[in-house]
């Protein structure tokens, strides 16, 4: 991975998919949720530094994220607003361009 955030395609989508102005889809919700299981299931150095507190905010983050695009739609700003939100928190210290 390049040492700067800016560089690596992943961290450049994911501030376009973090970005407000960036309208949110289902597929950009999946891509992240895909992003942060690889990162987990190759123990990614990133995960190492985190406090379990901050871990297990991100996997709260993570499964609210999974589970609101089982029991919802996308489409009203204040509940796309939250997904995003969400999805920040469980990236929070993974992704270099959130931590």
């Amino acid at each position: 991975m390049s040492a700067n955030p800016s560089s690596d395609p992943a961290e450049q989508k994911i501030r376009r998919i973090l970005d407000p102005a960036h309208p949110l889809s289902k597929s950009d919700v999946i891509w992240v949720l895909e992003w942060i299981k690889k990162k987990v299931a190759d123990e990614d150095p990133s995960l190492l530094g985190l406090s379990q507190p901050r871990l297990l905010k991100s996997f709260h983050c993570f499964a609210e994220a999974a589970m609101f695009l089982i029991h919802h739609r996308l489409g009203y700003d204040h509940e796309t607003n939250r997904l995003r939100a969400t999805l920040a928190e469980a990236v929070h210290g993974i992704s270099r361009s959130t931590s």
